[in-house]
């Protein structure tokens, strides 16, 4: 018994869920036709099948519509669904095979695959006749291709292998028949000549015999007109997507010319080719418009002919709607269409589990339609849709499923719970799994309902009530049969009041920074849970990336919309939806949002004169609030950032869009930007425009603080401060400088052409020294001559000193020091202003390299330290001015004094009393090398200041009147015409707190050393205190 009819007989319909898992056999891989030499007799040749399907197919296969006896093992093995063929023969093997694949669903039959055996015999071993020829005259050495099996490809040897003869306009070797042609024969043609076959499966190769090729010696062959020998075939049906061969070669003297046209005169396609010397044109790819005569026009000198070939187009079928997979139930009409396409048109028939399907009463097939009335479950199984013309066939598979089962909800459960509104339209689906259909009747809280007014009853059982009001509130039921059983769904109906908009949004007028709310409040249904949303601008709001502006507010029935910080981009549309499970209200709201407007846009710059520029550009967003002015803006290398231009006119409105920038510069690389202002204030500024040159002007600036003087004699030097560029307002930039002698009238100009110096200097030994001169300069460039600065007074250079200073002495101070004075030099005008005197000074044995002091204006003596003690220098001193120095004087000479004592004083003790400080030191005795001591220094101050008292004495001890409520830091040194000695080290006396109080030196410790200018400074310090 089947299947099927089991499942018919049970009560419960479980085997159907288990029958519903088969799944009948589907070709993954097919058999296609394959060509394979022919070999020994121990090689295999495999055809590939493979199905999938479940339970797993089995196979057989059919040789020329006969099934193989697959127990044959020395001839076949299947391996899968592959069939080996073992020890093929070509007598035996050869033909049309097919792989049928079944299981317990059904058969399927594969496509049909052509198996060739390619072979290739030898040539017969008899010489061929010699050909004679005259020169001049065209010939054709015919080939004779042994008997074979499969594709070749033929070529010629000329007299030895490997010379091959090689294809030109004069020689061609047909690939159709395998002749080769020469046009016109001549004296390097004689030889012999052997065809070469080759077959393109086996890749076999065999050569026939050679022919001779001599050339009669009775006479030459005139010249006469082509004689096309190779010709297009008169049609040749070609298939869609091949590459299509036509060959043309004609003889004749001189050689033809050969070219192809097409015969309804319309150019070739790019991709068509001509090749071999145009004997041969390639068509790839062909389509159907490549369809139509071609023709061959073989030329000379002593005429033309014309041979032509048609070609027709033709297609293997190939699918448009191939069969489905399809489920219908008992009694109900299959409607079953494939459909393909292909040139001739395809016929179609149809297979049944692989065999012929049989037309009966309630089965028919129409133009490859099939159509099958009160479908049975026997009418189950693998259906096959078969499309063939004359060129070909294909297959296309599909399983039909016929089921009986009574009705079942599992896979189609209703709808536990359903909620709607108050007056809107319901639909209640009732759709159960049933074979064939199953009728449906409802009932509500457990009482039938009849069809009427409001209600009514669906083709496909489910019910629709309109107009839903409360009453029709509570449960309702489907009940389900067929002729198998029956099944019944619940649905539970609520019906809920309309959701209202009770606060929406309005229109809200904000600025940039400001906070805004958009409301949105509802009332509802207290069954319902309302749900918020809102979208800006016709797009959904994602509060996740707008965190740091926008948020949802409120709860419940409330979804406020809060805009913190509004900015420019947030103006728009905002709507807010309200939806619940049964309804949903919007209502929108409009935000404007005011700021400062964005930079104008299309900044362009044209009318480039030499101070002026045409400025035009495109109005920028404007920030929700219109724009009230623009101002122009203005930046070159020479400025601090941008500034504000001059613009005529000078006040730019809202609505102008271009301007005339005023009072530029000439020859000055500038960019300009436009800013717009409007209620809010000013916007970004626009994009630097691209940088422009005003045109080139002549000078207008002069050079600022002409002035001169000094240099060397006879020369007039003439400085200023140089023009900066920005002000030179074109290229070829230079000075004229003008001078001429106070109280003459003519002036002498000469032309400085470098725009950076800042001096001239004139030179002419019949200059005066120390003359007075008016100058002036000026400025040129390219365009012209600019102004003249003011005219200045400026002394020519001065003369040098001629006298040296008289009166020169020196003393010394101390051990390091030296003291030079002298009297004035006597000045001439022409000497113009003493700068100073420089003093030269050395030692015996240092006269190469003495130390040089100069004093400056005429003071007349001159301090020297940094000297070695008790050592003789020599000084001499001389004048200078801006010419130079002057001669030097007679030397002076002076020994500068002994060091002073490096011994400190020591002992030092202090008795004190309410004011008064008694201190006392032992004597200071000198080294025979050091000046003797000529009394003592006591330095105090009081601690915490930097003001010294000094006091000096003769004697040893010393009293000092120091209130006692200070602190008070003291040092002891003695003195020398040297200088003075080694201090004691600072002493500190504090503040008493008793009448009397006494101390010595070595309460304190001895001061850090000073650096060697501290002395110097402490003397100065000294001598102004003191």
């Amino acid at each position: 018994m089947l299947p099927w009819r089991r499942c018919l007989l049970l009560p419960l319909l479980g085997c159907l869920g288990a029958e519903l898992l088969l799944q009948g056999p589907m070709f993954s891989r097919e058999p296609s036709d394959s060509t394979v030499p022919v070999g020994p007799r121990d090689r295999s040749v495999t055809l590939p099948c493979e199905a999938r399907g479940s339970p797993a197919p089995q196979y057989r296969w059919w040789l020329n519509g006969s099934e193989l006896d697959l127990s044959l093992q020395r001839r076949y093995r299947l391996q899968g669904g592959n069939l080996v063929l073992l020890s093929p023969r070509r007598s035996r093997d050869a033909g049309n095979y097919q792989c049928v694949a079944s299981n317990t669903v059904g058969t399927v039959v594969s496509r049909e695959a052509k198996l060739q055996f390619a072979y290739l015999e030898n040539f017969q071993t008899k010489m061929r006749s010699t050909v004679s020829v005259w020169a001049g005259q065209g010939v054709v050495l015919l080939c004779g291709p042994p008997p074979h099996a499969g594709e070749l490809s033929y070529a010629w040897i000329f007299n030895e292998y490997p010379s091959f003869v090689e294809e030109d306009r004069r020689r061609f070797v047909s690939q159709e028949t395998g002749h080769l042609y020469v046009a016109k024969v001549e004296p390097s043609d004689v030889g012999n000549y052997t065809c070469v076959v080759t077959s393109s499966a086996t890749g076999t190769r065999v050569r026939g015999s050679a022919t001779p090729l001599v050339l009669r010696s009775d006479g030459s062959m005139g010249e006469y007109e082509p004689k096309i020998e190779v010709q297009p075939p008169e049609t040749l049906p070609a298939a869609k997507g091949s590459t299509v061969r036509l060959e043309c070669f004609a003889l004749g003297n001189p050689v033809p010319q050969i070219r192809w046209r097409r015969g309804d005169g319309l150019p070739f396609p790019g991709k068509v080719r001509v090749r071999k010397a145009g004997a041969v044109l390639e068509v790839p790819s062909f389509q159907q418009e490549d369809t139509g005569s071609y023709e061959c026009i073989a030329e000379n000198a002593r005429g033309s002919n014309v041979a032509r070939g048609r070609l027709t187009y033709y297609a293997k079928p190939h699918w448009v709607q191939p069969i489905q997979d399809m489920e219908a139930s008992v009694q109900d009409r299959l409607s079953w269409e494939c459909r393909a396409s292909g040139k001739p048109r395809p016929s179609y028939r149809w297979l049944k589990d692989g065999v012929a399907l049989r037309l009966e009463e309630r089965t028919q097939v129409d133009n490859g339609a099939l159509t099958i009335w009160n479908l049975s479950v026997a009418d189950s199984g693998m259906f096959q849709c078969i499309a063939e013309n004359k060129h070909g066939l294909v297959y296309s598979s599909a399983e039909l499923r016929v089921l009986a089962s009574a009705p079942d909800f599992s896979g189609t459960p209703m709808r536990p719970w359903l909620q709607v509104q108050v007056g809107s339209n319901v639909s209640l689906d009732c759709r159960p799994h049933a074979s064939p259909r199953a009728h449906c009747s409802w009932a509500r809280d457990g009482q039938r309902l009849q069809e009427g007014g409001r209600v009514s009853f669906l083709r496909d059982g489910g019910l629709s009530i309109t107009n839903v009001s409360k009453t029709e509130a509570g449960s309702y039921t489907c009940t389900a049969e067929n002729q198998f059983g029956k099944a019944q769904g619940s649905t539970h109906l609520q019906v809920t009041e309309p959701t209202r908009m009770a606060l929406a949004p309005s229109t809200v007028d904000a600025s940039v920074g400001e906070s805004v709310v958009l409301a949105c409040q509802v009332q509802h249904d207290p069954h319902l849970t309302p749900t918020f949303s809102w979208s800006f601008n016709g797009a959904p709001m994602d509060f996740g990336t707008e965190g740091l502006h926008i948020e949802q507010a409120g709860g419940g029935s409330s979804g406020d919309l809060m805009i913190r910080n509004v900015q420019l981009k947030h103006s728009g549309k905002y709507v807010c939806e309200v939806r619940t499970a049964v309804d949903s209200v919007s209502s929108a709201a409009d935000l404007i949002v005011r700021g400062s407007p964005g930079p104008p846009m299309s900044l362009k710059v044209a009318e480039v004169t030499d101070t002026t520029v045409q400025l035009s550009w495109a109005e920028g967003a404007d920030g929700g609030s219109p724009v009230l002015a623009y101002s122009v803006q203005v930046r070159t290398p020479f400025s601090v950032g941008w500034q504000p231009a001059t613009t005529a006119p000078e006040a730019l409105d809202g609505k102008m869009r271009t301007a005339t920038v005023v009072h530029l510069t000439p020859w000055v690389d500038y960019e300009f930007r436009v800013v717009a202002r409007n209620g809010v204030g000013a916007g970004e500024p626009s994009s630097p425009s691209e940088k422009v040159r005003t045109e080139e002007a002549a000078p207008e600036v002069p050079p600022a603080e002409v002035n001169g003087g000094g240099g060397s004699r006879s020369e007039l030097v003439i400085s200023w401060d140089p023009v900066p560029e920005e002000l030179q307002n074109g290229a070829g930039f230079g000075y004229v400088v003008a001078f001429r002698p106070l109280g003459v009238s003519s002036w002498i100009q000469t032309v400085v052409t470098s725009p950076e110096a800042p001096r001239y200097v004139f030179r002419n030994e019949s200059i005066t020294p120390f003359s007075p001169y008016e100058v002036k300069v000026g400025v040129y460039n390219n365009k012209g001559e600019g102004p003249f600065s003011p005219p200045a007074t400026v002394f020519s250079a001065e003369e040098e000193p001629v006298v040296a200073p008289g009166r020169v002495s020196a003393r010394s101070l101390s051990s390091s020091e030296l003291e030079v004075s002298w009297d004035s030099v006597v000045w001439k005008p022409s000497n113009g202003h003493l700068l100073g005197y420089e003093v030269r000074c050395w030692s015996d044995g240092e006269e190469g390299s003495p130390s040089r002091v100069r004093v400056a204006g005429n003071r007349t003596w001159a301090r020297l330290g940094g000297l070695r003690s008790n050592l003789a220098y020599h000084a001499a001193v001389r004048a200078f001015n801006s010419a130079g120095p002057g001669p030097f004087s007679a030397a002076a000479s002076a020994t500068t004094r002994k060091t002073p004592p490096s011994q400190p004083p020591g002992r030092v003790a202090w008795n004190a009393t309410d004011s008064t400080v008694l201190l006392s030191w032992e004597q200071v005795r000198a080294l025979e090398n050091e000046s003797e001591v000529t009394g003592y220094k006591v330095l105090y101050r009081t601690s915490g200041r930097r003001e010294v008292r000094v006091l000096s004495t003769d004697k040893t001890w010393a009293e000092l009147q120091l209130p006692g409520q200070h602190d008070y830091i003291l040092e002891v040194r003695a003195t020398t015409d040297g200088g003075d000695g080694a201090s004691s080290g600072n002493i500190r006396i504090p503040r008493r707190s008793r009448v009397d109080a006494r101390g010595a030196s070595s309460a304190l410790p001895r001061a850090h050393a000073t650096s060697s200018c501290a002395p110097v400074a402490l003397l100065f310090l000294l001598n102004t205190l003191w």
